[in-house]
């Protein structure tokens, strides 16, 4: 895998915009949740490079922030217009998506769903993604290890209050990997358990983990253990905890791998983050997209799930017995971003 991914990013060094094919190439639209946040930025790059190679035109459209469900409809509608052969989408609101996608598919486009399941996954011609419930197991079991779990007092921060997929299959996974019984596993939020001090929203940027942070230590500030719905919401809820100089006080993991991310894993910001694979996935969008517009074959999912399994790795520099791990040198190999 290690060989495929540093290969596949090598071929992903491309200027950013359209992959244009000549006014008969095979369009692809790649719609993501926002055009700034290093992950969609490296999915935009892995797509356009597919792309260039294919010999297919890539559009590629962004919500304004994360959560800007209109845009993404918009661009759907656009691409439909366009006569695109298929959609690459991560959607902010995946269930008020549906209808849209379900209008893209009638229409004749295949859609897969990128890093994002939609609600109900099948609601996709196909899902590549993280296996985003593991990926937060993953971390949960490490932090778990690394503190009293019978005294943990833990924070949690996702994306919004529209509980895309991806925010509750990592929210849920970090609690089952703790140690923490779910209630409803399909959303979060409503588990009773007295180490939960609350769960806050960031739209899964750094000044929201900054505010949320301080929001957590006004309700509790014995927080010591803070989960993270990704790296940059981590890296602001870090700098608050330096204006409190309590940074040595809170065990914080994450998901994501950027480059920025594992660097943080390096210095000891971040105790352990798990690490997808936006490039790969995207360009394995793009190639799945050619083959349906030239053969009239979707893609399959990974054996015994119900999407195609990108890829994850938990990276720390504490090591923990039975939780798989590489480290953060081996991260900034594979990074992004």
């Amino acid at each position: 895998m290690k060989k495929l991914l540093v290969g596949t990013m090598l071929a992903g060094i491309s200027m950013a915009g359209s992959a244009m094919a000549g006014s008969h190439a095979t369009t692809v639209c790649l719609i993501t949740k926002t055009e700034t946040n290093p992950f969609f930025v490296k999915m935009k790059e892995g797509a356009t490079a597919k792309a260039e190679e294919l010999g297919m035109e890539l559009k590629s459209f962004a919500g304004k922030i994360d959560g800007d469900h209109e845009t993404q409809v918009q661009a759907i509608e656009t691409c439909i217009l366009d006569g695109a052969k298929g959609i690459l989408i991560t959607a902010s609101d995946t269930s008020s998506i549906v209808p849209a996608v379900r209008q893209a598919r009638d229409a004749g486009l295949v859609v897969i769903a990128l890093d994002t399941p939609l609600t109900p996954i099948d609601a996709a011609d196909a899902t590549f993604a993280t296996d985003n419930f593991l990926a937060g197991e993953l971390i949960g079991k490490w932090a778990a290890a690394q503190v009293d779990t019978s005294s943990a007092k833990i924070g949690m921060m996702n994306i919004n209050v529209s509980q895309p997929t991806v925010g509750v299959l990592r929210n849920q996974g970090f609690l089952t990997g703790f140690g923490i019984g779910l209630e409803d596993p399909n959303k979060w939020g409503d588990e009773t358990d007295p180490r939960i001090i609350d769960n806050e929203v960031t739209n899964a940027n750094e000044e929201g983990g900054r505010k949320a942070m301080e929001n957590l230590l006004t309700k509790d500030d014995g927080v010591n253990v803070l989960y993270t719905i990704n790296e940059p919401t981590a890296a602001g809820a870090y700098k608050t905890l330096e204006d409190f100089g309590k940074t040595d006080d809170v065990t914080i993991v994450s998901v994501d791998g950027g480059c920025p991310g594992v660097q943080d894993v390096a210095d000891g910001v971040i105790g352990a983050t798990s690490q997808q694979y936006p490039l790969l996935m995207a360009a394995l969008g793009v190639e799945a997209i050619k083959k349906w517009a030239e053969e009239g074959v979707k893609p399959e999912p990974t054996p015994g799930k119900d999407f195609f399994d990108t890829g994850v790795a938990l990276v720390t520099d504490t090591p923990v017995d039975g939780v798989p791990s590489i480290t953060s040198a081996e991260g900034l190999e594979l990074c992004w971003g």
